[in-house]
C-alpha cells in the first residue's frame, strides 16, 4: 500500500494494512543496490491524469516496458508471433506507489529477477525519479536502445529512493500448443545476470 495512503488511515488500521516484516522487504526493494538492469522511461504528456501527474496504470505499462526490453535486448526473445518460439504471458501484476511522477520528468526503470523456474520467471521492478535539480538527467540514445547496469555513473542522476515498486511473473509457452515450455538455455542465462546473490 502506498506510503501516502498509510498516513491518511486510522493508527489501528494502518498497522492491519501492513507489516513490520513487509515493510522491510518493500523497503529493500526500494534502492538502486536491489536491481541489476536500468532503463530510462520518457514519461508522455498523455500519462498525466487530472491530478497532474502519472496515472497509477502507466506504472504498469514503464514495468511491461522494462522487462521486455531486457528479454528482447539481453535474451534473444523473438517478439514475431509466427516465428517466435515462445510467448510470454503476464500471469501476475502488483504496484507499490509511494510518491507520484509527472510529465515531463525522465526517471529511470529498474529490473532484477528474483526467480527462474522451468517456464516462469519472477520480476521485482522499481521506478525511480530524477534528481530534484535544474538540468533533467542526460540521457542519450544509446541509454535509451541499451539500458545499462548497476554501478553506471547515469544512476546518480537518479534518487537513490523509488517511487514506485512492484512485481510480475511470466509463464512462457509454446505459440502453437498454449501450454508451459522449458526456457532455453541462453535465455535463462540472460535472466541469471539479473539475480540477486541472495536469490542465486
Amino acid at each position: 500500500m502506498a506510503s501516502w495512503v498509510l498516513r491518511l488511515l486510522p493508527k489501528n488500521i494502518r498497522s492491519l494494512a501492513t507489516s513490520p516484516e513487509q515493510q522491510r522487504v518493500e523497503g529493500s526493494h526500494r534502492h538502486h543496490e536491489a536491481y541489476g538492469y536500468f532503463l530510462p522511461i520518457q514519461t508522455r504528456w498523455q500519462d498525466n491524469d487530472q491530478y497532474g501527474h502519472v496515472n497509477n496504470v502507466v506504472y504498469y505499462s514503464y514495468f511491461d516496458t522494462i522487462i521486455n526490453h531486457y528479454l528482447i535486448r539481453y535474451c534473444g526473445l523473438k517478439t514475431s508471433l509466427p516465428t517466435s518460439p515462445m510467448v510470454g504471458f503476464i500471469v501476475t501484476n502488483q504496484c507499490t506507489f509511494h510518491t507520484p511522477v509527472s510529465f515531463p520528468q525522465v526517471p529511470v526503470a529498474a529490473l532484477a529477477v528474483e526467480k527462474v523456474g522451468h517456464s516462469s520467471v519472477h520480476y521485482h521492478l522499481a521506478l525511480f525519479p530524477p534528481e530534484p535539480t535544474k538540468d533533467p538527467p542526460s540521457v542519450d540514445h544509446r541509454d535509451l536502445s541499451d539500458g545499462f547496469f548497476f554501478g553506471h555513473p547515469k544512476l546518480g542522476q537518479f534518487n537513490a529512493l523509488a517511487c514506485t515498486t512492484g512485481s510480475s511473473v511470466h509463464v512462457f509457452v509454446n505459440p502453437a500448443t498454449g501450454k508451459p515450455m522449458g526456457l532455453p538455455e541462453h535465455f535463462r542465462r540472460g535472466l541469471l545476470r539479473l539475480m540477486r546473490p541472495a536469490s542465486v
